[in-house]
């Protein structure tokens, strides 16, 4: 019966190798040898057909039994590797937790974002709507329909950005702009919704109309391609002049203060008649003159006027029954101007240490 002897032996080996493994893969090569298909057992299995009728059932026996052995000692084994790289895996990533945390940086609103939402508020309170535009226009509401003459040069391609069809290729925009073939634009103004609103509600109308505004500066301390401005509009019988100043000197005290002083100054705009520049006492310096305002004692806060009548005809709103006035406002301005920014680029590079001051 030397096979049993074998057997025996075998057994004697599955216990020494099994207990000696100390890892999932030094376990595995333990398996492989006793019982895979070249392993110790099948071998010893395949040799039963040299064994007598007589002692096939015993050696039979006793071989099914040592696989249900070695089987259960792989199995109990594999289950204590495991909860000892378990057990390891936790001692490594273990957590104080006692320790103090690492508190997460909270973002906020951005400056200029801000700034919106408050002349947003201000304007509401004076019964104003809000009403968001377009980006992308065409140049009839973007110029046409606000009295801008064919040759007026923000209508140049150097001061706007014009969408070139596919068919123009990377043709010239200025060359396309001449052909007819490129009257789709980014807005330049946010007044193209006054001309929608006067075409789609009938007077009166009291709204403003913010949002992202494009022109091709070339960034600066005061310039930037990218910018937000806030576009207002009142039709209604006998608005005058005097409701404009009214208005504005209301919007500059609640945003800058009741002590600022306002200034009109004479200009020209082709959608406004008459038209003015708004400007507003150096907060610095309080209107004595400073490096700031230039001496001066007043700084630039917005364009305003009376809206022209070829402007209200052209989008069927009768010009002898009804007048109104136009404005607009531009939030970096207002943000630089409210907390003395020397550079408008500052808004635009996202350092939360500039922009946690505010």
């Amino acid at each position: 019966m030397s096979l049993v002897e074998d057997l025996e032996r075998l057994e004697q080996t599955a216990h020494e190798r099994i207990e000696s493994a100390t890892t999932a893969e030094q376990l595995e090569a333990a398996r492989v040898a006793l019982l895979g298909r070249k392993g110790q057992l099948t071998d010893m299995m395949h040799m039963m057909g040299s064994l007598s009728p007589e002692e096939r059932p015993a050696v039979g026996k006793r071989a099914n039994e040592l696989r249900r052995l070695i089987e259960g000692m792989i199995e109990r084994s594999s289950q204590s590797l495991a909860e000892v790289a378990r057990q390891n895996l936790i001692s490594r990533e273990a957590v104080d937790i006692s320790l103090p945390g690492v508190r997460p940086v909270i973002g906020h609103q951005h400056l200029i974002s801000s700034i919106l939402e408050e002349i947003e508020d201000i304007f509401c309170g004076m019964g104003y709507t809000v009403e968001y535009g377009r980006h992308v226009e065409t140049t009839y509401y973007n110029f046409t329909a606000l009295n801008a003459p064919e040759d007026h040069p923000s209508r140049s391609a150097r001061d706007t950005f014009y969408v070139v069809d596919n068919a123009v290729g990377t043709a010239d925009h200025a060359e396309a702009h001449a052909r007819g073939e490129s009257d789709i634009l980014l807005r330049t103004q946010t007044s193209g919704q006054q001309v929608h609103a006067l075409e789609n509600e009938k007077p009166p109308i009291y709204m403003i109309s913010p949002g992202t505004v494009y022109r091709p500066d070339t960034p600066d301390a005061c310039h930037l391609p990218q910018f937000n401005q806030v576009e207002g509009l009142v039709v209604d019988e006998g608005i005058t002049f005097g409701d404009l100043k009214g208005t504005l000197d209301t919007f500059i005290r609640a945003m800058f203060g009741e002590d600022r002083k306002t200034r009109y100054r004479p200009h020209f705009f082709p959608f406004t008649e008459p038209s003015c520049e708004v400007d507003v006492s150096c907060n610095v310096c309080h209107g004595k003159g400073c490096s700031f305002c230039k001496h001066s004692g007043w700084i630039e806060i917005l364009g305003c006027g009376m809206v022209d009548p070829n402007v209200l005809e052209m989008s069927g709103v009768d010009s002898e029954k009804y007048t109104g006035f136009a404005f607009g406002i531009g939030a970096e301005r207002v943000a630089a101007l409210r907390y003395d920014l020397p550079d408008l680029r500052a808004l635009m590079t996202g350092d939360m240490r500039f922009l946690a001051q505010f």
